[in-house]
């Protein structure tokens, strides 16, 4: 494929001036907790442009080039038009303390116009004009001419544009220089000279370094000579496998889904899998929405399958760990479908009812010829909104793209009093995923801790009946019920299933203490006590233990003797997530 061509162009060209050829890091930053996912390339670098880390002693040289898998959420929205993506893989090359804007300004002017063979004609570039802060780049303007660039060829613009923020509250920025191709932004091209503070204050860097950025999509569309990125050979094969019409409503849908499924695939060989918080959240509004268009365009069950093999297969040879991964990331992908399938039309009902009491009586999916309704905007209560998430599975984000599709916005004072309740829920599952709130309980009521107990019981029952390869992935607990997460990569038998609720039955029969000692971390695992042994503990941890049957590291509370707890039973047992199982249970 042409694209491969030009990744390999790319590398061999920076390899042969030296550079170091790096493999893209996981889409999940590692040892950078200010930003949720890998934005750019110069992530994995950012310790070696503030001098913390020295590239001598890890790559032997000054400059390294790479293809980093990235992904924006903030173009979520945006996705369906020409050029806006979520997944994209991004060109750089970068150097810490070496060359800086001579060089690394020819050497892209060289690769666009020699290696490329694009026309000097089809190009102009920008520079950063200055302000208070910064003085303008006379130097960048000056190399630019010297390559045969006239004035009108080379813009100037400010913070907004030639600006380099960054990635997260505070790390490594600078002045850029951006090369335009038929008007589209191509390579943007940063001089990190400072560091910047969260307050917003900078200070220069001991060393000056470059960070460039080159979107491989944007560039097989220039190359390829295409209108959008979506008509590339790194789209055209996908796009191809979704039955549609070029009807403009078709494509938009179609772009989506293309993009949709080709980010969940990469999210999920770096490991993330759908939740309710964080990365897992962007998975599980990527997937749900992309099925909600597939149900526009009338495809049939399970149709993210073979897209998701498609895309597999296209990148199989530069991606080893969508090849290893493979059956894990088509299991998280079904699951979430068939989940999120079963619920979406009972929550387009309610929204239906929602336009309905708005606009009277009309259907929205069957308006009459020539009728217009966009423009209104209705006063709707924001819970309501969020109620339909909580119910039904469909993002707040989703539900609003859906009503506009409709004709109808929502006033501000919605989305505000909608945003209030999603965070609020955000925070609580990121407390009870985490274990922080009283040992991942939703409250302190007598009736949540007799489940916390309960939970105990029944993990230490799991362990015993399908083996002690079982480990707790997650919980939550109400006053109502107990839910919890467990690694087992198979369906539980009905025989399973019983032999664990007959195991918590008895130990609550026989009354057994409850007991909590304190001691090391270190002692606690060398007394066989379970934990999330991936969790931060203190130096000294409170052990909760049933006679000799569990014993584990919990902030507690817990019921004083077993029998407060009452009869135990298990109401549901499914899959979670791939090589995840899910256990609801009561105890009446």
């Amino acid at each position: 494929m042409e694209f491969f061509s030009a990744k390999g162009g790319s590398a061999s060209g920076g390899e042969k001036r030296g550079h170091k050829i790096m493999p893209s890091s996981s889409l999940l930053p590692k040892d950078d907790s200010s930003v949720l996912l890998t934005t750019a390339g110069m992530q994995q670098f950012k310790l070696y442009y503030t001098g913390e880390k020295d590239p001598i002693k890890d790559f032997g040289c000054r400059r390294t080039v790479s293809i980093q898998k990235s992904f924006r959420t903030s173009d979520i929205d945006s996705v369906g038009d020409e050029t806006h993506l979520t997944f994209f893989e991004m060109l750089g090359n970068f150097s810490f303390g070496d060359y800086f804007k001579e060089d690394a300004i020819k050497w892209a002017w060289e690769f666009i116009t020699g290696e490329l063979k694009i026309s000097p004609e089809r190009c102009y570039v920008s520079v950063f004009e200055g302000d208070s802060d910064v003085p303008e780049d006379k130097e960048s303007i000056a190399i630019w001419k010297s390559l045969g660039l006239s004035d009108d060829k080379i813009k100037k613009a400010g913070r907004d544009d030639n600006f380099w923020g960054p990635t997260g509250d505070e790390g490594p920025c600078g002045p850029t220089t951006e090369i335009y191709i038929n008007g589209i932004e191509i390579w943007n091209i940063v001089f990190n000279e400072y560091y910047q503070y969260p307050d917003k204050t900078l200070k220069p860097l001991k060393q000056k370094g470059v960070d460039t950025g080159m979107g491989l999509e944007r560039l097989a569309m220039v190359v390829q000579n295409k209108r959008t990125i979506f008509e590339t050979d790194l789209f055209e094969p996908l796009i191809q496998a979704i039955p549609h019409s070029d009807v403009e409503n078709e494509t938009r849908a179609v772009r989506i889904i293309a993009d949709h499924i080709r980010g969940s695939v990469f999210l999920i060989s770096d490991g993330v899998l759908p939740s309710n918080i964080g990365a897992g959240y962007i998975l599980r509004r990527l997937l749900r929405r992309a099925i909600r268009y597939g149900k526009v365009l009338g495809l049939e069950k399970n149709f993210l399958i073979p897209l998701a093999q498609k895309v597999m297969e296209m990148y199989k040879e530069s991606y080893s760990e969508l090849s290893i991964k493979r059956e894990d990331i088509l299991t998280v992908i079904q699951k979430e479908e068939e989940k999120f399938s079963k619920t979406l039309e009972e929550g387009i009902k309610v929204l239906k009812k929602i336009y309905n009491r708005a606009i009277g009586g009309i259907d929205p999916e069957n308006l009459p010829k020539g009728m217009i309704i966009s423009g209104n905007v209705i006063r709707i209560n924001g819970a309501e909104i969020f109620h339909i998430y909580e119910s039904y599975g469909l993002p707040p984000e989703l539900s609003q793209e859906i009503m506009t599709g409709w004709g109808i916005s929502f006033d501000e004072q919605t989305m505000k009093e909608c945003e209030k309740a999603f965070k609020k829920h955000q925070e609580l599952s990121r407390t009870a995923s985490a274990g922080m709130f009283k040992g991942g309980l939703a409250d302190a009521s007598e009736e949540t801790i007799k489940y916390h107990t309960a939970a105990h019981l029944m993990l230490a029952a799991l362990r015993q009946v399908l083996g002690e390869q079982v480990s707790q992935k997650g919980s939550n607990i109400t006053p109502e019920r107990l839910r919890f997460d467990f690694s087992y990569n198979q369906k539980m038998t009905p025989e399973e299933i019983k032999q664990v609720e007959d195991l918590v039955n008895d130990k609550i029969k026989e009354d057994l203490p409850v007991k909590m000692e304190e001691m090391t971390f270190e002692e606690a695992k060398a007394a066989g006590a379970t934990g999330a042994f991936e969790s931060k503990y203190g130096e000294r941890v409170k052990v909760y233990s049933i006679n000799n049957f569990s014993k584990e590291i919990c902030g507690g509370p817990h019921v004083k003797h077993t029998g407060e707890i009452g009869k135990f039973k298990i109401i549901k047992e499914e899959s979670s997530s791939a090589g995840i199982r899910r256990i609801k249970a009561i105890v009446e």
